[in-house]
């Protein structure tokens, strides 16, 4: 007893020592097991999906991140991973201390920190917790994550984390980003030669990574590739493939070019954010898969349409949307020529004139209130007066009928005059009270509203024609269908139905009205508006033209699909070449009869309540043998012309004609004049 009291100084300094670590390592686990499970959660990239489940792009934070399950990742990577980082990683519970006592004693020798002898719980818990300064603060901490992970989660649990979340270099976290790094490939793909140049990196990410010098990354392959097979994890044969084979990188550009339609992408994330109600970063480091409405052929026709058309035109910038009619879910978008150099969105964010493409709007007000495809107005300049100001309107290159035309001709040749007497006749508050209900807001009881003096985004217009084109449910576009959470579990799932906000005999007769721009048998004062492309289409299309100063539209849509496009300058630059008013056109037309090449005749469906009738263009009275041209049109059940055309009979069957015929076809034509004109 005495000579224990008779030891040395430094004998009891190492005693105390020794009972200070014991009774520290004993307070250490107490604490562990007394406290709940340490959540093992980090930022994870958020995954996008097209309409057929396939991998579109994705988001990130600063760091890319993706979470996989051990399963999923080749059996070749986890042994190079134990082999190489953690040798006794199923043995241990949580430190391995014949290396730490090695690395302690080294460290004690050079007064450093350098050498290391960190298991992989170890290198988890920092990955997940704490930083990589090495300062004893920082390892007395690190010990306390590791002993709490060790203690409530599995090996497998643990090795699956630590995959997940190390740093391959290059704002790479976890296996799976590093083989999309890499190699563009996810990891279940990846070849033996390939899994284990990246098992390679991480000892040393800015020294091992074969961008940064590939010689050394292929000596380091070969080292752990060795150890494989002298661990009988690799036949030779397997050793010998994966030491000769050649391994292609991603390139530079390669990468520039991974993400596909970003302006999409960035649409369904801020979407996303919305029905989640998170921050759009939020989203973007949550790890979700989002499962949106895009059609990847159909995206990929609209820009390689647009991207030929505009092949000698480096400035004019597009705005294009083509979604379900039916449903609104977005098939195709383009914000702009090059999301690189814009990502600024012209098909959700600009606002631009919507000109004459906000007419079908007025003539939708104008059939609830009694017009019918055959009401007839005067082309002809005329100046209007309006609370004391004179407002004169002009029609394209000042041509005018110089009599009466029918609405349906009026729509198909866009003539300006028609629709402004239209909307006053009406009052201006019913188009702006037509536009509320299709989602225009803070229109302004202008006479000019009737030719569309309104900013628009393409995605409203887009809305409002779908909302015709289904008959008058009101139709919204949209971009995500479904969202999973980091588990699998589905948390968000499009389940909305359209509602009917318009009546639905007027929408389809407005439907049938728009066909009229393709229709040469509507040709009068000037061609119809669709005259330049109508040749080309082989399928049911409606739609209307639209153009100011500074803007060139086409709007219009099959039974299935509606597709709006702009066209325009960033910088409040005129159109001024005739060629920069027929590209919206020319791409509207080819996109559609592309996206429905292969499929059925659609046509649109017929509501009860509307009656079909021949009708003379001209006259706008039944159509017989004698006129030279008729077209079906629809008309609400019991408004339908009754009297026949006989414009272009001879005079002698017009003598044949009863007293009582004259004087109701001379009875007609005056009440609809006096009504109109007086």
């Amino acid at each position: 007893m005495k000579k224990i009291f008779r030891m040395g100084k430094n004998s009891r300094i190492v005693i105390g020592l020794f009972f200070s670590a014991v009774f520290s390592v004993i307070i250490l686990y107490f604490i562990s097991f007394i406290l709940p499970p340490p959540t093992l959660t980090a930022e994870r990239n958020t995954l996008f999906y097209d309409s057929e489940g396939e991998y579109l792009g994705e988001e990130r934070g600063l760091e890319s991140r993706y979470w996989i399950p051990l399963e999923s990742i080749p059996l070749s990577i986890v042994d190079a991973t134990v082999l190489t980082e953690d040798q006794h990683f199923y043995k241990h519970y949580g430190f391995d201390f014949p290396r730490i006592i090695s690395a302690f004693l080294t460290n004690i020798k050079h007064r450093s920190l350098k050498e290391g002898a960190s298991t992989i719980t170890q290198q988890y818990a920092r990955n997940l917790f704490l930083t990589h300064e090495k300062t004893w603060k920082r390892k007395i901490k690190e010990a306390f994550y590791t002993v709490r992970i060790e203690m409530h989660y599995s090996k497998e649990e643990i090795l699956e984390g630590y995959l997940n979340t190390v740093y391959f270099g290059h704002g790479a976290y976890g296996i799976e980003a590093a083989s999309r790094y890499f190699f563009n490939k996810e990891v279940s793909q990846l070849t033996l030669a390939e899994g284990v140049m990246l098992i390679g990196i991480p000892k040393g990410p800015s020294y091992y990574s074969p961008f940064v010098n590939e010689e050394r990354a292929k000596n380091r392959q070969r080292h752990i590739l060795h150890l494989l097979k002298k661990a009988g994890k690799v036949s030779d044969t397997k050793y010998r493939q994966a030491i000769n084979e050649e391994i292609r990188y991603l390139t530079k550009h390669e990468h520039n070019s991974i993400s596909f339609s970003p302006y999409f992408q960035d649409e369904a994330l801020k979407e996303a954010a919305a029905i989640l109600k998170k921050e759009v970063s939020e989203v973007k480091t949550g790890g979700y898969h989002i499962y949106t409405t895009l059609n990847k052929k159909e995206q990929r026709s609209l820009e390689t349409i647009i991207r030929h058309e505009l092949a000698n035109n480096d400035e004019l910038q597009v705005g294009a949307i083509a979604m379900e009619a039916n449903s609104g879910a977005i098939r195709a978008l383009i914000g702009g020529r090059d999301y690189e150099k814009s990502p600024f969105n012209r098909a959700s964010q600009a606002k631009r004139m919507a000109g004459s493409t906000f007419k079908p709007f007025l003539y939708y007000a104008a059939l609830e209130k009694n017009f019918s495809p055959t009401t007839k107005l005067k082309s002809e300049r005329t100046s209007f007066s309006v609370d004391g100001v004179s407002y004169e309107p002009r029609n394209f290159n000042n041509y005018y009928a110089e009599k009466p035309i029918t609405l349906a001709q009026a729509l198909a040749l866009s003539d300006n005059v028609f629709a402004v007497k239209t909307h006053l006749f009406l009052g201006m508050e019913e188009l702006i009270k037509t536009g509320e209900l299709l989602g225009f807001n803070d229109l302004q009881v202008l006479p000019s509203l009737a030719l569309g003096a309104v900013d628009v985004t393409v995605k409203q217009m887009a809305d409002a024609y779908s909302t015709i084109a289904s008959g008058g449910k009101r139709i919204e576009g949209y971009t995500v269908e479904r969202i999973e959470n980091t588990k699998g579990q589905i948390v968000y799932e499009r389940k909305e139905k359209p509602k009917q906000i318009l009546n639905e005999q007027s929408a389809f007769i407005l439907t049938d009205m728009l066909t009229g721009m393709f229709d040469p048998e509507l040709n009068g004062y000037t061609q119809v508006t669709g005259s330049t492309i109508a040749s080309q289409l082989t399928h049911s299309y409606a739609g209307k033209s639209g153009s100011t100063d500074y803007d060139s539209w086409m709007i219009g849509f099959s039974p299935s699909l509606t597709t709006a496009l702009w066209l325009g300058y960033d910088k409040n630059k005129k159109l001024t070449s005739p060629l920069d008013y027929n590209y919206a056109k020319r791409i509207w037309g080819q996109f559609m009869e592309e996206s429905h090449k292969g499929k059925l005749a659609e046509e649109f469906p017929v509501p009860s309540g509307v009656v079909q009738v021949n009708i003379d263009p001209e006259s706008g009275l039944v159509a017989t043998e004698h006129c030279p041209q008729s077209r079906k049109m629809y008309f609400k059940a019991g408004t339908e012309p009754r009297v026949a055309c006989n414009l272009h009979a001879n005079k002698e069957e017009i003598k044949k004609q009863s007293p009582k015929e004259k004087q109701e076809r001379h009875g007609l034509l005056k009440r609809i004049f006096d009504f109109l004109f007086q």
